[in-house]
């Protein structure tokens, strides 16, 4: 009788785990939420699309510039979170600046520095305006 009684609690427990664990799979998003799916986003980032990180050269002076932009851009307290995270791709003195910020100023700041340093005509800006 008792071994019937723990395989009856033990059955009991692992049901209550699969359930929660199902629930917690159905619900993956809070309400009126976007479903963390970024598929499209990451097809147009296939060969021959715009520039990413693995476009990134490796020659010293495409990875200095890349650096002291990036070194600006993490400084500036204004800059959100997102703003300091956005991708700094250097190739053959051309600098991309690709990702998402919160504001049009943090995008227009951003530019500005970008500019400064690798100088005019030089840098393409692809940022993203994060829920536009």
């Amino acid at each position: 009788m008792k071994l019937i009684q723990r395989s009856l609690q033990k059955l009991a427990i692992v049901g209550v785990l699969c359930s929660l664990t199902c629930m917690a799979q159905a619900d993956n998003t809070t309400p009126n939420s976007v479903p963390p799916d970024n598929s499209a986003k990451n097809a147009r980032d296939v060969k021959g699309g715009p520039l990413t990180p693995e476009d990134q050269s490796n020659a010293k002076p495409d990875v200095e510039l890349t650096a002291k932009i990036r070194q600006a851009v993490v400084e500036d307290d204004a800059l959100s979170t997102n703003a300091k995270n956005i991708k700094i791709i250097t190739v053959n003195g051309a600098v991309t600046l690709r990702g998402p910020v919160g504001t049009q100023a943090e995008k227009d700041a951003i530019a500005a520095k970008a500019t400064k340093i690798a100088g005019a005509g030089k840098v393409t800006n692809q940022l993203e305006i994060a829920g536009k």
